[in-house]
């Protein structure tokens, strides 16, 4: 059932109300962005912004996490709200009077406004902690950008913090995306990211005098038959209805013109959407490679890495999520995703334990086309601050359309 128009209108001004604090914060964390799992500024900066509010507050003992709980008034279930806080290893090239001044690091993925975003939400709903009959989880997360960051959390006990009141009932996130219109919200139930692997095949054979192949055993045709073996491997072992992508983006060997190497090494990226899936192309990978390399009179040695599983949205609180954005953002601005994205998500840690669903945020900035923007990863990516008042908005009405 939709929240009514008075509680959307005194949401919405509270999320406008605290927009200085949010713009403020997003900025201090853009200027200094921290990768991977290891992020003590970032930390410090969000229990300073937390400080003055009534939650309980614990660090990462192994990370530099943050998990605040906010108590309501009365018992009642539990909603954990994800903001993700790691930076990308690039060299900012966006020419903002904030832009990031740690050399080979930048928010380029948009997990300073995430943060921001969240420490808002915590804001406006401590603010209205009358209202709530049971509490909010705040997961403030670090390494997302492939370090696993949820995981080491769930490890440390993330989803136990609530004591006798169990695990969380309910798991949202929002991701503000550059090439989205700002301010609408794309969400979809069921799978909506793509399980993410690494795979690595080091192919040999013999090396020897580049004017005499007969005498050698080369592995690099070896190699390129592989890169087209495993696309017509895809499309002849997997149905086409569980959309799958294999590329190989990397192939390393050799050292000279008129040397054979005695080795090629290829890397690639595996994306799958279901666990069925997955486990299908994996085999295929290394029978492919395997059996190619035979042709050619070589070996290959295939180690798939695991990345993170199928971001999977439970139905109920998709559709939960698209009912609060309507209200907050208006109908017109709510998409319902057609197709998942084939990126990946450490965020499917959560929902693989708590119902609950993962949206994106258009972040798009003022004059200019969604499809001309500079994406998510890029060096030159800007957002549109003005979005996060939504973001803010959408989280903390998720958390009172819950708890009320």
């Amino acid at each position: 059932m939709p929240p009514d128009a008075a509680f959307i209108t005194t949401l919405r001004s509270q999320a406008r109300g605290v927009q200085p604090r949010t713009v403020a914060l997003r900025r201090a964390l853009h200027r200094h962005p921290e990768l991977g799992l290891d992020l003590p500024r970032t930390r410090d900066a969000v229990v300073a912004a937390l400080a003055d509010l009534p939650l309980q507050v614990h660090l990462g003992r192994s990370v530099s996490s943050v998990v605040a709980v906010l108590e309501g008034e009365r018992p009642g279930p539990t909603v954990l709200l994800r903001g993700d806080m790691d930076a990308l290893p690039l060299e900012e090239d966006t020419g903002l009077p904030f832009a990031s001044r740690i050399e080979g690091a930048m928010h380029a993925c948009g997990h300073d406004t995430h943060v921001a975003m969240l420490a808002s939400a915590a804001r406006v709903l401590a603010a209205r902690r009358h209202d709530l009959a049971g509490r909010v989880l705040f997961m403030f997360q670090p390494g997302e950008e492939g370090f696993h960051g949820a995981r080491h959390m769930i490890d440390e006990g993330l989803l136990d913090r609530t004591g006798p009141a169990g695990r969380p009932d309910a798991a949202y996130a929002l991701h503000i995306s550059a090439t989205l219109p700002a301010g609408e919200v794309h969400v979809r139930p069921g799978p909506v990211m793509a399980a993410a692997d690494t795979v690595r095949v080091t192919v040999s054979g013999r090396g020897g005098h580049a004017s005499a192949p007969h005498d050698a055993l080369d592995p690099l045709p070896a190699a390129a038959a592989m890169v087209g073996a495993l696309q017509t491997a895809v499309t002849r072992r997997v149905s086409a209805h569980q959309p799958v992508v294999v590329t190989i983006s990397r192939i390393v060997a050799g050292t000279t013109n008129n040397i054979i190497p005695e080795t090629a090494f290829m890397e690639g990226t595996v994306r799958t959407l279901s666990e069925a899936t997955r486990a299908t192309v994996h085999e295929e990978i290394r029978r492919v490679c395997r059996h190619t390399a035979m042709a050619h009179g070589c070996t290959a040695e295939v180690h798939i890495e695991q990345g993170y599983p199928v971001t999977v949205n439970d139905s109920d609180a998709a559709v939960r999520l698209g009912h609060l954005a309507d209200a907050v953002v208006g109908p017109d601005r709510v998409v319902t995703m057609e197709s998942p994205i084939m990126g990946a998500e450490d965020f499917s840690y959560v929902l693989s334990e708590v119902p609950g669903a993962l949206a994106f945020l258009g972040g798009c900035p003022p004059d200019v086309h969604p499809g001309a923007a500079p994406p998510n990863h890029s060096n030159r990516v800007v957002f549109d601050e003005d979005a996060m008042a939504d973001g803010v908005a959408v989280y903390a009405g998720l958390a009172l359309d819950a708890l009320s």
